[in-house]
């Protein structure tokens, strides 16, 4: 495996009218590795941000795959639940 990082785009509305980053995802040896910023005061707003990244990578599924939405969309929540579920599962 290559040990150069490839990055994603910056995402077009961003460009155009400006943002902060609050999550970056990588991973690296199998892992996930991740840097963010606290960013908002409520931390139920991240579960809304996490359940848009879910629906946003159900779509890529979809799109990607022969696997519908909806069923790319149920695992995701599932494998959410499973990982909820094992407190000894944080990288």
């Amino acid at each position: 495996m290559s040990k150069e990082f490839t990055e994603l785009a910056i995402p077009p509305d961003a460009v155009e009218h400006g943002g902060v980053e609050v999550l970056r995802a990588a991973v690296v040896d199998g892992a996930v590795s991740v840097a963010l910023r606290r960013s908002f005061d409520d931390p139920a707003t991240w579960g809304r941000l996490l359940i848009d990244l879910g629906r946003q990578a159900a779509r890529t599924y979809a799109l990607e795959t022969d696997m519908s939405e909806d069923e790319a969309f149920e695992r995701i929540r599932a494998g959410m639940e499973a990982e909820s579920l094992d407190p000894d599962s944080f990288n």
